[in-house]
């Protein structure tokens, strides 16, 4: 082969090369985005956690340290001990878990007439429904609290609870399309072996669509937990508390010893990590099935 030749395929061998290159680049480019979108997640998350185990002088420190000199797992057993935390846990517990309780009952219910049964205005009732996802939270405030106050319910967690058997549209609209999937044919053999509709819905529709209800469990539990403005409105006995608004207070009266605030939030992030490595499942089932059918 001569010089000429060899010399007519460097380009070709460049383009070659470039090209391998590009394919390597936009192969990659997947996971250098999920790398750093991970990164802007979990960092918080690991300061909030080596912070709680800093000394208070550390945070003063300049540069920051990325790690505790000296870890104090004390700082935890202080910052529970000097509030009453079983007694906030206790109360976030009951707005949490009866909130997404009477989430998931009204929301099944009202789902399966939606989705199941055929009557007259149907459709129009539903789009009502859907409609009010579009009313922000502030404009029922206030509405809301006069009637819980005309009930004398104020200054307890029932205002916080009750809402939640009346039904979420968003929560509607995922049972909906969950129990949309399921075949008619099944609920009509169900109905002739002699159930009821309340049998239909209860033996055999519950049972099937159990993913999607732990979604909206999932969801309204999350939303409890971490809830701060409802609490705030309808609760003024600190020992009613839940842990959202015992927090902002605590970090209110420790505000030089950031350590301590870091460790309650810290130990009020906890319960939500356990519940959603335990339920991601049946999370992402239910999140798939109601959304690609239907």
């Amino acid at each position: 082969m001569s010089a000429a030749e060899n010399t007519a395929d460097l380009p070709l061998a460049d383009e070659e090369a470039r090209l391998r290159m590009g394919k390597r680049v936009r192969s990659a480019l997947p996971f250098l985005v999920a790398l750093l979108v991970t990164a802007a997640f979990v960092l918080p998350l690991y300061w909030m956690v080596i912070g709680s185990l800093k000394e208070s002088v550390e945070f003063f420190q300049r540069p920051p340290t990325w790690y505790p000199h000296r870890p104090r797992f004390e700082n935890y057993l202080d910052a529970i001990t000097r509030i009453p935390f079983m007694s906030y846990l206790k109360n976030s517990l009951y707005y949490a878990v009866g909130s997404a309780l009477g989430a998931c009952l009204s929301s099944a219910i009202v789902a399966y007439g939606f989705a199941k049964l055929k009557w007259k205005g149907r459709d129009v009732a539903f789009s009502v429904v859907m409609l009010t996802m579009f009313l922000p939270y502030q404009v029922t405030m206030i509405p809301t609290f006069l009637v819980f106050r005309a009930a004398g319910l104020v200054d307890s967690l029932w205002p916080l609870i009750l809402p939640a058997f009346f039904g979420n549209a968003f929560f509607i609209f995922l049972m909906r399309q969950f129990i949309r999937t399921l075949p008619d044919e099944l609920l009509d053999a169900a109905r002739m072996d002699g159930c009821s509709e309340f049998g239909v819905f209860l033996r055999v529709v519950i049972p099937l669509v159990r993913p999607a209800l732990v979604v909206v469990f999932l969801n309204q539990f999350l939303n409890a937990w971490k809830d701060f403005l409802g609490p705030l409105i309808y609760i003024t006995d600190d020992s009613k508390w839940p842990l959202s608004l015992a927090l902002q207070q605590f970090q209110s009266a420790q505000d030089s010893e950031v350590n301590l605030i870091l460790a309650c939030a810290t130990v009020f992030t906890i319960p939500l990590l356990v519940i959603f490595l335990f339920t991601q499942r049946y999370f992402i089932e239910g999140v798939t099935f109601s959304g690609l059918k239907g």
